[in-house]
């Protein structure tokens, strides 16, 4: 089972800044997921379209430029990544699982993505562009046909994983509270991957073991890796 960092190695490090994409790779994990905000002129990585959870700062983060951010405490002194920051950080060690919060114009961002494929920083096969959105999932996938896609859901559909695969989709992101064997054997039966979020403890790891998930994200990625290695 595939184990990915949830917004870096966020159990012990602030979500989203470098210190946890760092130490999350220092984990030799198979992805790590963040959240994309924009901001007026850039990328952003930060989950809550709000400054003031994760940050010393107030107001929405598309109401600011990356330069007016740069200047907040995202924990520990850190500032808020851009998106260029993050793909330069990983530099294509490990598969990138982008999800899009409030994220707008979408032709600028895929435009980043296929600039920095061509620059070198990330292959096409280690972008995963994940969203609660399915219309932006469905924009993409047809700008940017190679995309991997991964649909977003907090609930059990009647049809279980068709959403997904009538969106092309590569993947089909799960609540761990809202999943059950038939989902992850009906997702498998329609050729997508089925990942659950956010999975800590070992009774829920297990659990997703037993139902056959293949993958899932975690805030402590070595503490789930190792856990995995015992079983």
């Amino acid at each position: 089972m595939k184990v990915f960092a949830h917004r870096g190695a966020s159990g012990d490090y602030p979500e989203n800044t470098k210190s946890a994409i760092l130490e999350a790779l220092k984990a030799d994990i198979d992805g790590i997921e963040v959240d994309v905000q924009s901001a007026l002129d850039d990328y952003m990585i930060i989950h809550d379209s709000w400054l003031d959870r994760t940050t010393n700062g107030t107001g929405k983060v598309r109401a600011f430029n990356a330069q007016a951010l740069f200047k907040l405490d995202a924990g520990n002194g850190e500032k808020i990544p851009t998106l260029q920051q993050l793909l330069e950080w990983n530099n294509n060690k490990t598969l990138l699982n982008l999800e899009l919060k409030h994220t707008f114009e979408l032709e600028k961002f895929a435009a980043v993505l296929e600039n920095n494929i061509a620059a070198g920083n990330i292959s096409k096969d280690n972008v995963l562009v994940s969203s609660f959105d399915h219309h932006q999932l469905q924009f993409l996938k047809k700008a940017l046909p190679w995309l991997k896609i991964g649909a977003l859901t907090s609930s059990i559909p009647l049809h279980y994983a068709k959403f997904a695969q009538e969106l092309n989709a590569f993947s089909v992101h799960v609540d761990k509270s809202f999943v059950n064997k038939a989902f992850a054997d009906d997702a498998k039966k329609r050729g997508l991957k089925i990942y659950a979020y956010t999975v800590d403890k070992e009774q829920d790891i297990t659990l997703m073991l037993e139902y056959g998930v293949d993958g899932v994200f975690t805030n402590y990625p070595a503490q789930t890796k190792a856990y995995l290695a015992s079983k």
